[in-house]
């Protein structure tokens, strides 16, 4: 191992130059709790695999049944030492009141660091509840805190962190909305509480909005989900919010505010009840061409909920390019059928419901040679075999997005066989380099704990024949245990 940390990596708690892989099972059983969760950090170039849960030395917590950690997860350098540090939340983690009494599902993050001999046991862990993490706040029950998470670091090279807490009940002139949602925002010494009721948010305060059920972010921007946003008398229309790491009036800087059939007609499609808008998003960076730097980003959001000529819950997903002012523009708008989309919408397919875009070369001018896009597809039948699922690949700047569309299946693409209710396409991933596509939920003889595949996107686009990295309990040096491995996104 390396006795410092030198990074150079996204994902390398060990500080060694190679990337490292993290696999969670929200659903594992620890000690006998079942759901417990846990994760797995596969260090890179052979170097041995880490199990990491509340059962780790160290840890503030002990693993109970449902707490379910390793529900969402991100990583970066929060101490600045080289070795990434990894973030993991537990949103249904029960936390004790003053009174003794239990806040059930208040949850909890937590931040493991990497050192130069691994992570887990024998990493300085730091736990926080909402109000440990955000003294101005309170902790409460069924506030899901950590139910999404995003780190990174800004431009100018301080790390943030954004939590999503989305059960969180906001109070708004003396009125109380019920799971109307919060995030918190950390960046330095910073942290501050944002809700739509705050200055300059778009939106308004709704019972059941779920701000911060989803999150993105690059160096210069970050986006909120809250799909369950009501437009009009439309409920869980669904909307995404996206700011920038500056500071006004105390709170991270609200850019834009964006739905379906917002700005005129930029935003494609109609706000409708259920269409669920924001579920999942995805953001990279995007350098225009009268620019030196990476100064706009790209987002994608997921609209699983979304009916297609009457097919209910077909799906769609939108990419719209946001600049500094906040002015935002459509790339595309993608559905089952857009011109030249290879397959058909089926009901229950719920096309969006995970997505991941990648900038797979920031130095130069973004193109579509340099932008790709997954769509996770988990309802999607694969010949006779239902809910098998797929995930789609597309190059969402080209002038027809399926002239070059991929679908990648179990068997077809993907290794493995497609079986029923595998639900491909929950679990999502990507980076410049490679696609990750976890099936947590596999019923195959091959899989039935589960499974991830990294795909190189040169391997997809037909460049290269690297091949696919396959990851499944009980190989490779990973415990043959699980539940649901394989969740990443």
């Amino acid at each position: 191992m390396a006795a410092t940390c030198t990074g150079g990596t996204s994902s390398d708690f060990n500080g060694d130059g190679i990337t490292d892989t993290v696999i969670a099972d929200p659903n594992a059983t620890v000690n006998g709790a079942k759901m417990a969760g846990l994760v797995r950090v596969v260090l890179g170039g052979g170097k041995g695999v880490s199990e990491i849960s509340q059962a780790t030395a160290g840890m503030p917590a002990n693993p109970e049944a449902n707490d379910r950690f390793g529900f969402s997860r991100t990583s970066y350098d929060a101490d600045g030492d080289g070795c990434t540090d990894l973030v993991v939340g537990t949103p249904y983690e029960d936390v004790a009141a003053k009174d003794g009494s239990q806040l059930i599902d208040a949850g909890a993050v937590y931040v493991i660091h990497g050192t130069p001999t691994g992570i887990g046991a024998g990493s300085k862990i730091e736990g926080y509840t909402q109000a440990q993490l955000d003294s101005a706040t309170s902790t409460e029950a069924y506030d899901w805190f950590g139910y999404a998470v995003k780190a990174g670091e800004t431009a100018s090279g301080s790390p943030y962190l954004v939590v999503g807490a989305p059960g969180e009940n906001v109070t708004e002139n003396g009125k109380t909305y019920a799971d109307a949602g919060c995030i918190e925002y950390v960046q330095g010494t910073t942290k501050v509480s944002v809700s739509e009721k705050d200055p300059g948010v778009p939106g308004i305060v709704e019972p059941h909005d779920r701000f911060g059920y989803s999150l993105a972010g690059t160096n210069r921007y970050f986006a909120v989900g809250g799909p369950g946003e009501a437009i009009g008398d439309q409920g869980f229309a669904g909307g995404v919010t996206v700011f920038n790491h500056t500071f006004t009036d105390g709170v991270p800087t609200a850019l834009a505010g964006i739905g379906q059939g917002t700005n005129g007609d930029t935003i494609p499609g109609v706000a409708e009840a259920g269409d669920a808008f924001g579920t999942s998003i995805s953001m990279t960076n995007f350098r225009p061409s009268d620019q030196t730097y990476n100064s706009d980003a790209l987002l994608v959001a997921g609209t699983p909920g979304e009916d297609i000529d009457g097919v209910v819950d077909a799906g769609s997903v939108t990419v719209v390019r946001i600049q500094p002012s906040g002015a935002y523009s459509l790339v595309a708008g993608i559905d089952p059928k857009t011109d030249g989309v290879e397959g058909t919408e089926s009901q229950g397919d719920f096309f969006g419901q995970r997505v991941t875009i990648a900038n797979t070369d920031t130095s130069v001018v973004t193109s579509s040679a340099t932008v790709r896009l997954a769509v996770g597809i988990p309802g999607r039948d694969v010949g006779s075999v239902k809910d098998a699922g797929a995930v789609q690949i597309f190059r969402p700047m080209d002038t027809s997005v399926g002239a070059a569309d991929k679908i990648l299946t179990r068997g077809s693409g993907l290794p493995g066989i497609a079986t029923a209710r595998d639900y491909n396409g929950l679990a999502l991933s990507s980076g410049s380099g490679n696609l990750s596509v976890g099936v947590p939920y596999s019923k195959a003889a091959g899989s039935p704990k589960g499974a991830l595949y990294v795909l190189p996107w040169t391997d997809i686009d037909g460049t290269t024949t690297t091949g696919t990295t396959t990851y499944v309990p009980g190989a490779g040096g990973l415990p043959d245990a699980g539940e649901a491995f394989g969740t990443v996104g």
